[in-house]
């Protein structure tokens, strides 16, 4: 405003409400934010999952006075973030290739399916199904609440006695 017209910086000042000191204040940075600030580094560089609060608590246990609205302040000047985590890819333990069957009665697959009946009790059904014809070998309806691992394993080795089963598939033991 004062560039532009030619009035002075007092009258300028009070038409725009501000104090003359507020206008000619320049901010000097502190030398102690810059060390704080390269401790901050410092500190999330060593600790990447560590947010501004646990960055102000271990500065907090070295000894140094500042409140935690500083530290945010300085956090984020910094340009600070918690890193996000990577999503693993892929398995550390090598898979088995699923074997094809090359006729009926050679291997299964079992899975559980779930429902509710009209009273509310809950249901779950154990379906085999023959990976070659892809038709159901046996399916039984068991309460939810009595289904764990060791029943399964038990109603299907009732039915084939000579199945050797995995986590989800089932295959006939070689000759």
């Amino acid at each position: 405003m004062i560039e532009k017209t030619s009035i002075s910086e007092r009258r300028a000042c009070r038409l725009v409400g501000l104090s003359r000191t507020v206008m000619r204040y320049t901010p000097e940075p502190k030398v102690e934010d810059a060390v704080l600030t390269q401790r901050m580094s410092e500190l999330a560089a060593e600790r990447r999952r560590f947010g501004y609060r646990r960055l102000h608590a271990l500065l907090r246990r070295e000894g140094v006075e500042a409140n935690h609205k500083r530290i945010h302040r300085l956090y984020q000047a910094a340009g600070l973030a918690v890193r996000r985590r990577r999503k693993r890819h892929g398995v550390a333990v090598d898979r088995e290739p699923l074997l094809l069957p090359s006729g009926p009665n050679q291997i299964w697959s079992m899975d559980f399916v779930f429902d509710a009946l009209a009273s509310g009790r809950r249901i779950k059904c154990l379906t085999i199904v023959d990976d070659f014809t892809k038709r159901r070998s046996m399916s039984r309806w068991i309460r939810a609440s009595a289904v764990s691992t060791s029943p399964v394993y038990s109603i299907a080795r009732r039915c084939w006695g000579d199945l050797v089963l995995g986590a989800e598939r089932c295959a006939r033991e070689p000759i």
